[in-house]
């Protein structure tokens, strides 16, 4: 008898599978290509009595939940994750008084709330309903699962309190509530679960202190309370949870010192306690830690000294102290871990040379010591660190000739060394590190020639050398420079004109600044395949010619060719009509112009006695349309005594569309305001979130926009427009695979609106929440490309756009 047929992307199931009377159904996607399971009728489940097992996860089964489920009697395990299911969980689940593991976790599209019926499942050991749209409370009547060891139920939109009655329930083993809308304190009562091995409500806006109570949870090993919004200080008593390897405690308001006691969980991996209000001085007592791992200390006042104990910390690979007060030199002893992978230390007041010692730490990947005092030359034994990607010496008081040694670090690819007084010549080895994608060496005293064997940086992106003694011409190798979004010479000495050769740089998207130097000469033709690039500074120079080859750079946002000696009409494309007089300052021999071919005083000589006629016909229009505006506002300040003017858009609409807008593209848009604001309607709503409601928007010209109307803060005023625009220029500035471009802003007095492009597959938030069964393979790529994404935000953006995250760790849909 077949009791499966099987087309190319299905299994349906016959009715001659019901009869059978089995006891397991296993039915987990394992068959290449299987896009979904056919039941002819979901009710014949219910006819399998003495049915055990339930295995459906991992395929593509949507529509409700059968309540005949229920007449499963016999049931032990119902596997429904990573599905398509929607509605609500059918409450007379809560009959199946034999289930041991319920799995829902994972169907984007299930909603409604948790029924408090569940709470009968006396025998329930796992209750998995993560990533899902549930909402509302968790019942107090789970305190009735006696038996309950894992409840996950984190990535939902569950909300209010979170019962203090799971005290009740003294099997559980983890508690994942992470990632959801709880607002309420800690239930202190949770001390009481003595069994309980991870905590983690981070993600939440959990409020109050963090309760003491908490360390009489002897087992526990991970406590996660990163991203709420706890208050008060640390309880010392954490300090006796010997079992204890991970405290998350970062991105909240705690006050007060760090607790010396917490060197008593000796079998401590990670301590995390960064973006807090912390105060005092780091304990000593930390380095006791032996197997601590990561030490994540940033974002707080911290003061003092580095501890020299953290030397013991012999498996410690990730030590984060930056945008602290700390004081004095950086320890020796922390150079001697061998295991020691990252090193940041920014923004701090640290002083005194950097220790030839640190040659000692050759796994270090980077070393980030940037915005301190360091001072001193930069010792050669660091080209002894062959492991290392990231430097950061930037905004110290470094000075001296660069060792030449640095060169040996061939793997580098980022050298930040901006804002010091080192001196010399770029010595030419540095040709050698070919994996170099940033070099920041600007507002230091580097003189000599920029080494002509430049172009060998194939992979360089940025190149900053601005504000320097940097004299001689600019090397036409830089032709090879193919990677290059970004360079920045101003404030030197070059000489010459500008190589032919930069035309050929169709990377470079971001910023092309040669301003306050001694180039001459014409700006060469071939500059006109720079079509992408965004700012152009040639200002302070000996430059000379028309700049019509200006005009075809359609990218462009932002230009100033000031203290020049160009000649000729000023293009009047749409990009120049936007500029001020400021961008082109003592150029004498620049005219403006109608045509942008012939200067505006000619074409008005040459048509001089055609205009006296039209003057005079445009006066009697004028004068007549005057009279006529004249009467019209005498008739309008009467009527308006008796009513009120009706409003330009419906009642209804909270929004001010009313004029004058800021319209600020950031590349070439053949779009008006108008075209814009006739697209947010109701109906072209493609998304809302917590920062605002995106409406897809489509041009006059055909093109697509995904418009974002952000959503106006309570105290939101005048003070905050200026930083908010900055981040906005350095968002439009940004151009990067993994980073949605932003189009363009626009503003009134009440309402700000970005534009990016349309994407017609959704967001990665809805493919992720919409197509669980995405390979793993898909999900690394996801990932990898994310975290290029960031890494460029956060290093090799200018300015550094800093992004709050979240720290989390990773968990499989339970």
């Amino acid at each position: 008898m077949n009791w499966f047929t099987t087309p190319s992307s299905s299994i349906t199931l016959t009715p001659g599978f019901f009869a059978l009377g089995c006891i397991c159904i296993a039915l987990v996607k394992s068959t290449k290509g299987l896009k979904s399971i056919v039941l002819p009728n979901p009710r014949s489940l219910g006819s399998l009595s003495s049915l055990i097992f339930l295995l459906l996860n991992s395929n593509h089964l949507s529509g409700h939940i059968p309540h005949s489920l229920a007449n499963l009697t016999a049931l032990q395990v119902l596997f429904l994750h990573d599905n398509l299911l929607n509605g609500s969980i059918p409450f007379q689940i809560g009959s199946l008084a034999s289930l041991q593991q319920f799995r829902i976790g994972g169907n984007p599209f299930l909603n409604g709330q948790i029924p408090p019926q569940l709470g009968l499942l006396t025998n329930l050991t796992t209750f998995g309903a993560a990533a899902t749209a549930l909402s509302g409370a968790i019942p107090p009547e789970f305190c009735g699962l006696i038996n309950l060891q894992t409840l996950a139920l984190y990535d939902t939109e569950l909300s209010g309190l979170i019962p203090p009655e799971l005290a009740s329930c003294p099997e559980i083993r983890n508690l994942y509530l992470h990632m959801n809308m709880f607002t309420c304190p800690i239930p202190p009562e949770l001390g009481k679960l003595q069994k309980l091995t991870s905590l983690l409500l981070w993600g939440n806006s959990v409020t109050g202190t963090i309760p003491r109570e908490i360390s009489n949870c002897s087992a526990l090993v991970v406590l996660h309370l990163s991203v709420n919004k706890l208050s008060g200080e640390i309880p010392g008593e954490l300090g006796n949870l010997a079992a204890l390897e991970q405290i998350h405690l970062s991105d909240n308001e705690l006050t007060g010192s760090i607790p010396a006691v917490l060197s008593n969980c000796s079998s401590l991996t990670a301590l995390q306690l960064d973006k807090n209000d912390l105060t005092a001085s780091i304990p000593s007592e930390i380095g006791n830690l032996k197997f601590l791992q990561s030490l994540f200390l940033w974002g707080n006042s911290l003061s003092g000294a580095i501890p020299q104990s953290f030397g013991n910390c012999i498996e410690l690979y990730a030590l984060d102290l930056s945008k602290n007060k700390l004081t004095g030199r950086i320890p020796d002893e922390i150079f001697s871990l061998s295991k020691l992978s990252k090193l940041l230390l920014l923004g701090n007041s640290l002083t005194r040379k950097l220790s030839k010692s640190v040659a000692n730490c050759q796994s270090l990947v980077r070393l980030r010591l940037g915005e301190n005092q360091l001072s001193g030359e930069i010792p050669k034994e660091i080209g002894r660190l062959q492991n290392l990607v990231f430097l950061h010496l930037y905004s110290n008081h470094f000075s001296g000739k660069l060792s030449i040694e640095i060169a040996n670090i061939t793997v580098l690819e980022l050298l930040d060394m901006h804002n010091n007084h080192i001196t010399g010549e770029i010595p030419s080895q540095f040709l050698q590190l070919m994996n170099l994608e940033q070099f920041d060496r600007s507002n230091n005293g580097f003189t000599g020639e920029i080494p002509p064997g430049f172009g060998s940086f194939s992979y360089l992106s940025k190149l900053i050398l601005n504000n320097n003694l940097l004299t001689g011409c600019l090397p036409t190798s830089i032709n090879n420079l193919r990677k290059l979004t970004l360079l920045d010479l101003s404030s030197n000495f070059l000489t010459g004109s500008i190589p032919h050769e930069i035309g050929s740089l169709a990377s470079l998207t971001i910023s092309l600044d040669l301003s306050s130097n001694r180039f001459v000469g014409d700006i060469p033709e071939e500059m006109r395949a720079l079509t992408q690039l965004q700012s152009l500074d040639l200002s302070s120079n000996n430059l000379y010619g028309g700049i019509e080859i200006l005009g075809m750079l359609t990218g462009l946002t932002y230009l100033n060719i000031s203290f020049n000696n160009f000649s000729g009409p000023i293009p009047v494309t749409p990009f120049f009509r936007t500029l001020s007089d400021n961008s082109f300052l003592q150029n004498p021999s620049l005219c403006k112009s109608f045509d942008g071919y012939t200067c505006s005083s000619d074409f008005l000589r040459r048509n001089a006695l055609k205009s006296v006629k039209k003057v005079a016909i445009v006066c009697a229009i004028v004068g007549s349309t005057t009279a006529l505006l004249l009467l019209s506002w005498i008739l309008l300040r009467r009527n308006s005594s008796k009513k009120k003017a009706a409003p330009q858009f419906p009642p209804s609409s909270v929004d001010d569309f009313s004029f004058p807008w800021t319209f600020i593209p950031f590349q070439k848009l053949n779009i008006t305001i108008d075209n814009i604001l006739e697209c947010l309607k109701q109906e072209n709503v493609i998304g809302k979130g917590c920062s605002g409601v995106v409406y897809k928007a489509e041009m006059p010209n055909g093109e697509l926009l995904a418009v974002k109307k952000l959503w106006r803060s309570k105290n939101e005023n005048e003070q905050t427009e200026s930083p908010f625009f900055s981040e906005i220029q350095i968002l439009g500035n940004i151009r990067h695979r993994n980073i949605v471009k932003l189009l363009g802003y626009c503003s009134n007095k009440s309402m700000k609106l970005l534009l990016h492009n349309y994407m017609p597959n959704g967001n990665l938030q809805e493919l992720l929440k919409e197509r669980r069964n995405l390979d793993w393979e898909i999900r690394y790529k996801i990932a990898v490309g994310s975290a290029h994404g960031l890494a460029y935000l956060h290093h090799d953006c200018i300015p550094v756009f800093f992004i709050e995250m979240s720290s989390a760790i990773i968990s499989y849909w339970i």
